[in-house]
């Protein structure tokens, strides 16, 4: 018989999300994740996938995961200490490595590993790790797993992670101290201030973090975030997915040899996780191919990115203080955002509504994605759109 204490919980707590407009109801896709997608029988302009560069569907990347499975197989096998180290994740985290300008790569099977493997593989109890108050839930979830001490500064303020470095620093408590940061915050669309947290890391000796899962692809012309400010050679760790622009599944680690060989053998999600596939690792190194031999690509993203940006901004959306790609359409209440993205979809546009607890209360916001892969005609049409219901909703004027 199942516990009636966890039938009531659920159903009450469930309620009170939906009443709250709080409750995320997932859409299942009839299509690849390009830039239409089909739901429900119906073709939408798609404004909410990560696949930044158009790769997760290219047919290079197709042909490349095609080959890959004839050849190895559609699964690892084994963890990677074992046998499930391919010649192929050898390959990929050699690319890698150039590819962030550093002297070694360790691939995982998510950006999310990623951040539950290195923050506690390198930072334990009697540490501190200073962290932006807006980072990503897996950095703040790999933080809370190493046991260290959790200092919070807020958001891009240098002046206080200065003042809270010192204090750590000088305080005798801990041993080592690391500051962390998404290189671009995933919500908004701003960058983080990389020079000056660089400084002030060399200041205190911090160890420094970079989460740039939205800026590989996007920013230094692909390289991210890190070689947008020529800092490659003044991060201790930069982290990766191979899930947004790269196209496809799985994250990175990169930074000097001596520290990717001790994430090798003491990391938990490397020695404990089945390794990622033949087909993903074999497509994201082509992607990796194609960004090292071309900015194409980039380019495309960031024409579609201003020109989105520019419609909405003259339409009268705030678009609050997005530096990349990410452009949010900001509504505040929740759940207005929730309407206002219904109803988007009704009209053609899948543009996902973002609320509470991923973002604070009262900054519900649409999160648009352009791609590379979005034409100008598909923009266009979803601008039209965007007019209409933002009109027919009072979020803006006529």
């Amino acid at each position: 018989m199942s516990s009636k204490k966890l039938a009531t919980f659920l159903a009450e707590n469930l309620e009170d999300l939906k009443g709250k407009g709080l409750y995320n109801v997932i859409d299942p896709l009839e299509s690849a994740n390009g830039p239409m997608i089909i739901i429900n029988g119906e073709e939408l302009v798609n404004l909410s996938s990560n696949n930044y560069l158009g790769l997760a569907t290219d047919s290079r990347l197709k042909e490349a995961a095609t080959e890959a499975i004839q050849q190895f197989g559609v699964g690892a096998g084994a963890v990677r200490t074992i046998n499930g180290t391919l010649k192929l994740h050898l390959e990929l985290e050699e690319k890698l490595a150039q590819f962030k300008q550093t002297e070694a790569a360790i691939a995982y099977q998510s950006g999310f590993n990623c951040n539950m493997a290195a923050i506690s593989g390198i930072m334990d109890k009697n540490d501190a790790i200073l962290s932006d108050e807006l980072n990503h839930a897996s950095i703040i979830d790999g933080c809370r797993l190493s046991r260290a001490k959790i200092i919070r500064y807020n958001h891009s303020d240098m002046d206080d992670l200065h003042a809270k470095a010192k204090d750590a620093t000088e305080s005798g408590l801990y041993n080592k101290v690391m500051v962390i940061t998404d290189g671009v915050f995933s919500m908004d669309g701003d960058i983080a201030k990389l020079p000056e947290i660089v400084q002030i890391a060399e200041e205190f000796d911090l160890i420094t973090y970079v989460d740039d899962a939205h800026g590989s692809g996007v920013l230094g012309k692909g390289a991210g975030t890190v070689k947008h400010f020529g800092l490659s050679d003044k991060v201790d760790l930069q982290i990766g997915t191979l899930s947004k622009a790269i196209g496809v599944v799985g994250g990175y680690v990169a930074g000097k040899k001596d520290l990717i060989d001790w994430l090798k053998v003491r990391s938990r999600p490397f020695l404990f996780s089945t390794s990622l596939t033949p087909a993903d690792v074999a497509a994201s190194i082509r992607a990796v191919e194609l960004l090292t031999e071309s900015s194409e690509l980039n380019e495309k993203l960031w024409e579609n990115a201003n020109y989105l940006k520019a419609g909405l901004v003259k339409l009268g959306f705030n678009i609050g203080n997005s530096e990349t790609p990410i452009t949010p359409c900001i509504i505040g209440e929740e759940v207005k955002t929730q309407e206002f993205s219904k109803r988007l979809y009704k009209e053609g546009v899948y543009a996902k509504s973002i609320v509470f607890p991923t973002v604070p209360k009262g900054t519900g916001r649409v999160r648009n994605m352009p791609s590379a892969a979005h034409t100008k005609e598909m923009l266009d049409q979803a601008l039209v759109i965007y007019e209409r219901v933002g009109k027919e909703l009072g979020i803006i004027t006529e």
